[in-house]
């Protein structure tokens, strides 16, 4: 028998419904937590990596269309965008002339498949709150879903932990508190308890690739397939060279002990160690969240290990109300599927181009994204067309949610395309066909409104 905490969390996770795979994983987990295991990689464990990159690796055309056609795309989308006000999926924004994520993501892949001539199935791992909006979303696209497997799949989700006993937490004015998801390394739990991991076998597929749905930049790339199917690695994770911005974000390194690659997030790093998180020279490269891993190693690793992958525990602490710093401290036990790259002997790392890394975790990211600072060709893939993506740096009182923001574009948003920076400080509205040059800070109290065909130039 367990201890009471756990007896009583697998309990409410039979009760709710949510598979035996993912209860076993839980309880793998909180039996490390309740050890004492707090997930953290000391600096002194690890040492500095390097790859080789995707520019300079030769690709023959022909492997490359043979991988894509035996590959599976897959893109997370559990996210409701709730930092940024939003209570739907995130992935149901407006990116621009009326296409939202899941279009360009929809209209991406079907190109694909038109180019190579193949089937490129696309899934989407859904939570509970996302599934529904993001089918109906899709319902226009009737050639999207693939004979035999389904075009989503839930993620799964565990009670959150009271930090002062590891009980499962209560609230019952709004029970959906109770839970959380378990992190994107719920993946790999979650294609095994379907059953979709053997359904992709059975179905001729050989790889998979997998990105967030908030990163339109994650094109299923044949070039990158053919590169993952010529190496003949298990698993690969798609690296960029860390700017300023990511200094506070995970990164990856070698373990002294083993040589395996590790993915370090900034919760599994000491405080004592996180000036050396922060060194861009020492720890250069960071996770794009784009992996690919081969089917039959991946069910080869889950069947050995009885359904746990047995990642990296990250320990999250929160409160119950993330809304509301007066309800109890909770522990939410996660892990991240890139630590899955040292799981696997011979796992790969290859840098490649910001191009297939364009995230959106903000409204700053939004109006970099809306603006005319990438192209959309007739291949759906997002062109960076300016010379530098601009930093953007918007008042949270006002623009932080996305209602307000879209308040402050009625027109949508200015041409950043010769821009270097904006910072707005205050409450400032935008007209049509406004263009920000340079650097340009703007700031002032009370609504203040730039008119229409004006020219932000941070010279003048």
């Amino acid at each position: 028998m367990g201890s009471p905490g756990l007896e009583k969390a697998r309990a409410k996770m039979a009760d709710a419904g949510v598979d035996p795979v993912a209860i076993d994983t839980f309880a793998h987990y909180y039996r490390l937590l309740e050890h004492g295991e707090t997930g953290l990689i000391p600096e002194s464990t690890i040492e500095p990596v390097d790859m080789e990159r995707l520019e300079d690796v030769e690709v023959d055309d022909d492997v490359a269309a043979e991988a894509v056609a035996k590959t599976v795309t897959i893109k997370l989308n559990g996210g409701l965008g709730t930092s940024m006000g939003m209570d739907r999926a995130k992935s149901l924004l407006c990116v621009r002339r009326g296409l939202s994520f899941l279009d360009i993501i929809a209209r991406q892949v079907l190109h694909l498949r038109k180019e190579y001539g193949a089937e490129v199935p696309l899934l989407f791992m859904n939570s509970f709150r996302t599934s529904a909006d993001t089918l109906d979303a899709l319902a226009r696209y009737e050639d999207l879903a693939v004979d035999g497997l389904p075009l989503d799949f839930l993620q799964n989700k565990e009670p959150k932990l009271l930090a002062s006993d590891l009980s499962p937490a209560a609230h019952p004015v709004d029970p959906d508190l109770e839970w959380c998801p378990p992190g994107h390394g719920d993946l790999y739990t979650a294609l095994r308890g379907t059953g979709l991991l053997d359904r992709m076998i059975e179905a001729g597929y050989r790889y998979v690739f997998v990105s967030n749905s908030d990163n339109l930049g994650a094109v299923p790339d044949a070039r990158v397939a053919g590169w993952f199917a010529a190496s003949g690695a298990p698993f690969a994770i798609e690296a960029v060279r860390r700017t300023p911005s990511d200094r506070k974000g995970g990164h990856f390194a070698r373990r002294k002990a083993d040589g395996r690659i590790v993915l370090r997030e900034t919760a599994q790093t000491a405080p004592e160690d996180q000036k050396a998180l922060a060194d861009l020279d020492r720890h250069r490269y960071c996770s794009t969240n784009n992996l690919w891993f081969d089917l039959a190693a991946m069910k080869k690793a889950l069947d050995e290990r009885e359904g746990i992958l047995g990642l990296p525990l990250i320990r999250n602490v929160k409160h119950l109300d993330p809304a509301d710093p007066s309800t109890p401290k909770v522990v939410q036990i996660e892990t991240a599927m890139g630590a899955a790259i040292e799981v696997f002997e011979g796992a790969r790392l290859i840098e490649v181009g910001r191009d297939r890394f364009i995230p959106v975790k903000t409204t700053n990211d939004l109006l970099v994204l809306r603006s005319d600072v990438y192209a959309i060709g007739s291949d759906f893939a997002l062109e960076q067309v300016a010379a530098e993506v601009p930093f953007i740096d918007l008042d949270s009182d006002h623009y932080k949610l996305v209602g307000e923001f879209d308040k402050r574009f009625p027109e949508g948003a200015p041409s950043l395309q010769q821009a270097t920076s904006l910072r707005i400080d205050g409450d400032w509205t935008f007209g049509p066909g406004v263009a920000v040059v340079g650097d340009v800070a703007l700031s002032g109290r009370g609504a203040q409104r730039i008119e229409g065909n004006k020219v932000l130039d941070g010279e003048g």
